[in-house]
Formats: structure tokens, C-alpha cells, sequence
């Protein structure tokens, strides 16, 4: 039978404190926000276990990722709890990401909260990851549409401009490679190693940045679309012709960075947004978060640690759900690999 969102428990009057839970992917992540009366949040946990058995194989393979996530998440939420100086009974609503992702590896956290939520007699919250991802800057800032997020990780690269709070209408989106995906590829051709995103921006501080000219992806395009793909290919090229590592990773750098900024800048002039946030593990980069710092922008980026995935982030979009009014979520959902996040 399926349960209706209003038969089930609300959230208490004063501070909530939310857990939020994401296993999409390779990193099994649990943490705890508290959402104040006045609608600030404060950020109280955020715990990660990495998974570290996919690097052999320079790629997440998923059977192995939901294993991980069986194993850790046990341990993982006990040192979130320990981390905020809570105990599980304190706990006011739980959040879990239901997709998009690995089927296998977001099952494990997705019930494992609505298990949680049951237990305690609490709201559950099924959080999209992308949603997660833009809200991991709500521990910078107070998030208050309208804005534009770009959300660019191993997994996507997506614009989406956001009126009112919960729209999100999608206006850019990458036609081939995610940006990290690319990263990764790169990294792993030039024998950097795995994950590409950090490998790439460590040996680009000892590499020349115009060694290899790549050409600008899409150029004058009246869309506000990405591609990775040629550069991908250009990059192929050069490591054939003998391109140090070094500069390879220089040079790729500062063209991806340059798209990518270029894009956003435009497309926030062209909806009338003096605010983007810019999330997901690209974002780290020191390289893009200077070149969008020097733009005419109010650019929010996510905290430290919460820019690749993580539970933090889900207890984050848990707690703008609950300040937005949203109704808590059935029990009987399930997991979705493929969730688009824009409703317009």
C-alpha cells in the first residue's frame, strides 16, 4: 500500500537537525546540518569514506561500490554523530539520495534512511544529487533564488537557472564528456594517475599552459551547451606527438576552465543573474575558482570537503526542503539511475 507524504510524521517547531545520506556513487558520505528557525543553517557534520578499490581499475566499477557502501555506512554515520556530538535520538528528519546514480550503491543509503526515518519516528526526505550538489554552497551562504548553478562533476556537466526556490530549468548542458569525465581520461592518458581532477591541477602548476593550443569547444554558439569531446581528442594528439605530461595538463586546464567560465558568464548575463553557484568536484579546482572570482559575478562555491559527493550536501538540500514547506517523501520510492533535475 502506498503511503501518502501527509500521513507521515511533520518536522518539530525550533532547530531541526538533519541527517542526510548519499551512496550514488564511490563515496559513502553521511552528514548533519541544523536549520534554525530563521532559516540559517549550520553545518555540524560531515563525514566520508572514500572508496579507494576502483583506482586498479581507473574506473567505479558499481558492484563493488554497493559492497563498499554495505560495509562502511554502519561506521561512517556513527562518526557523523560523534563528529556533531549527537546521539541518533537526536535526530529530527533524514535525508537520502534516490538518484540519479549507481542503482546498487544509491539502494544502500536510500534505505538505510528510510529505515532510520522509520525507526525514529521522523520525516524522510528522497534528495535528487544534483540538488544536493547545488545546495553544498548553502554552507557558504544563504541560497535564495533566483540564481544560476552550474553543477560539474565526474558525472555532469549542467547549467540550470533557478527563479524561484525548487524550479530549476536546464539551459546548458555538456553534449558529450562531463567535464570531469574528461579530466579523468586526460589524466589517466598522460599517466597522472586517478582521480583526474586533482592530478591534472597539481601537475598544471608545474606545466606550461599554452604548450598545447587547443581550440575553444562550440565557438559561437547562441546555445549554452559544453563539449569536451574535441578537446579529449586534441589532447590524444598531442600525447602522441610527445607532449610532456605536464604541460598537457596545463594546457587542457586552462581551455576546459576557460569554456566553462566563459559559458556560465554569459548565460548568467543573458537570464539576468548576478549570482551562480558553481558545485561537484570540479569545482575544487584552484584554476576555475579563479578565473570565475575575476568575472563580474557573485560566484558561491561550496565549503571545504563538500564539493564531491558527500551526505553533507544531502542534509543541506534535506534542510531547503523543510524551509521551503516541501511535503516529506513516501516510503515506497525507489532508487532512479537516471533523474533529471529541471522541471521546466
Amino acid at each position: 500500500m502506498s503511503v501518502s507524504a501527509a500521513s507521515l510524521p511533520s518536522v518539530p517547531p525550533g532547530p531541526v537537525r538533519v541527517l542526510g545520506i548519499d551512496t550514488s556513487c564511490d563515496d559513502t558520505g553521511v552528514g548533519i546540518v541544523e536549520l534554525l528557525p530563521d532559516g540559517r543553517v549550520n553545518l555540524l557534520a560531515n563525514r566520508v569514506w572514500s572508496q579507494t578499490v576502483h583506482a586498479r581499475y581507473g574506473g567505479v566499477m558499481p558492484e563493488l561500490a554497493s559492497r563498499e557502501h554495505v560495509e562502511r555506512i554502519d561506521e561512517v554515520m556513527g562518526d557523523a554523530l560523534r563528529e556533531a556530538g549527537l546521539t541518533v535520538s537526536d535526530i529530527d528528519a533524514v535525508a537520502a539520495t534516490s538518484g540519479p546514480g549507481l542503482v546498487g550503491a544509491l539502494l544502500v543509503g536510500l534505505m538505510y534512511g528510510k529505515g532510520l526515518a522509520q525507526a525514529l519516528n521522523v520525516p524522510f526526505h528522497a534528495a535528487h544529487h544534483l540538488e544536493g550538489h547545488i545546495f553544498a554552497a548553502a554552507s557558504e551562504a544563504e541560497l535564495r533564488a533566483p540564481f544560476l548553478a552550474l553543477v560539474v562533476s565526474g558525472g555532469h556537466t549542467h547549467l540550470f537557472d533557478v527563479p524561484r526556490d525548487g524550479e530549476y530549468v536546464l539551459v546548458g548542458a555538456t553534449m558529450d564528456d562531463a567535464a570531469g569525465e574528461a579530466f579523468d581520461k586526460i589524466a589517466r592518458l598522460a599517466g597522472l594517475g586517478y582521480p583526474g581532477g586533482p592530478a591534472i591541477s597539481e601537475a598544471a602548476t608545474r606545466g606550461n599552459p599554452d604548450a598545447v593550443p587547443f581550440k575553444e569547444p562550440l565557438q559561437g554558439q547562441k546555445t549554452f551547451n559544453f563539449s569536451f569531446s574535441g578537446l579529449k581528442t586534441a589532447a590524444l594528439l598531442a600525447h602522441r606527438a610527445g607532449a610532456a605530461p605536464e604541460d598537457l595538463a596545463a594546457s587542457f586546464q586552462q581551455a576546459a576552465v576557460k569554456v566553462l567560465v566563459k559559458t556560465t558568464t554569459r548565460a548568467a548575463h543573458a537570464h539576468g543573474r548576478g549570482t551562480v553557484v558553481v558545485s561537484g568536484g570540479v569545482a575544487a579546482n584552484t584554476a576555475l575558482r579563479e578565473a570565475f572570482r575575476a568575472t563580474d559575478l557573485n560566484v558561491v562555491f561550496p565549503g571545504r570537503g563538500l564539493n564531491t559527493d558527500n551526505g553533507a550536501m544531502i542534509a543541506l538540500a534535506g534542510a531547503a526542503a523543510i524551509r521551503a514547506g516541501r511535503p516529506a517523501s513516501p516510503l515506497d520510492g525507489g532508487a532512479t539511475a537516471y533523474a533529471p533535475l529541471a522541471n521546466a
